[in-house]
């Protein structure tokens, strides 16, 4: 194949995962949000089940992330 192959090998290898390189972070499962104020919280970042708004102190919401299976509604 020479040099046009190896390099075609190379880039399809490259693109297949959307995960590229090494990933020193927690794989998120979704994020916790609350809707009165907009703020978003990895569910990696929170400690607890149930967090607190840090700016209003309502509960915030879980929703999965889109790459996860099933519906984040």
């Amino acid at each position: 194949m020479g040099v046009l192959g190896t390099l075609k090998e190379t880039f399809e290898a490259s693109t297949e995962s959307p995960n590229r390189g090494e990933d020193s972070e927690e794989t998120s499962a979704g994020a916790y949000w609350c809707d009165d104020c907009g703020v978003r919280l990895r569910d990696t970042e929170i400690e607890s089940d149930s967090p607190a708004c840090p700016d209003c102190g309502e509960e915030m919401r879980f929703e999965r992330s889109m790459s996860s299976t099933g519906c984040a509604c």
